[in-house]
């Protein structure tokens, strides 16, 4: 049987005779490797919503006491600190600018790239 024929360029590769240039051939870029001036518009993801068990303990407990306030005092309190921490945390994450994962939202990068451009030209 003969062996089968490959291209030119797969009998050199694995030969080696790329290596007598000490370095494997340059893959050139189409474009020039630089940041965009903007990012696209993208939605920030809803966070889950909190104090969801809280609220439905105080909801069957209204029930249970035919949405009578004074049983459920308790329970009501505990929704309402829920509530109260949710929102100072929330608040404290609008503070560092930075979404629940870690990354900047598209706003934010849009301005910062707006602010220091890209340099397309040589001084």
């Amino acid at each position: 049987m003969a062996a089968p024929a490959y291209p030119g360029w797969v009998t050199r590769w694995v030969s080696g005779q790329w290596r007598n240039k000490k370095r494997p051939p340059t893959l050139r870029p189409p474009r020039a490797l630089a940041l965009a001036d903007k990012v696209a518009n993208r939605r920030e993801q809803s966070t889950e919503a909190t104090c969801i068990t809280e609220m439905s303990v105080m909801m069957a407990c209204w029930k249970r006491n035919d949405f009578n306030d004074a049983p459920c005092a308790e329970e009501i309190r505990t929704f309402y600190d829920c509530v109260a921490k949710a929102e100072k945390e929330r608040k404290n994450q609008n503070e560092d600018t930075l979404s629940s994962r870690g990354n900047l939202p598209s706003s934010k990068v849009n301005k910062l790239l707006k602010r220091f451009p890209q340099i397309t030209r040589y001084v």
